[in-house]
């Protein structure tokens, strides 16, 4: 399911506007993002929690010339789904 998919079945759901729910859906991600960029979690008790995990560097090789490389410390960000959520899809 894409965005605008999202968006259409929110509407369904809620029975509001279209433009609303993406209005709703671009917040609710804006929101998030801006959390994560402040190194905060956001948890949804039943859904999961979002964080930022920090990756080490590691030697990588570059599949076209097949040196080694060294592929820099970064962070990025996590989900892990909640009981609710895991017990939703098995």
């Amino acid at each position: 399911m894409n965005k605008a998919k999202l968006v259409e079945h929110m509407a369904k759901i809620t029975k509001m506007p279209k433009s609303t729910c993406k209005d709703c859906l671009e917040a609710f991600i804006a929101a998030i993002g801006s959390a994560l960029k402040q190194n905060k979690q956001v948890v949804l008790t039943g859904f999961g929690t979002f964080a930022v995990m920090k990756r080490r560097s590691r030697i990588g090789v570059n599949p076209a010339t097949k040196k080694k490389m060294t592929i820099p410390a970064k962070k990025v960000p996590k989900f892990k789904a909640g009981k609710a959520l895991k017990e939703l899809v098995a």
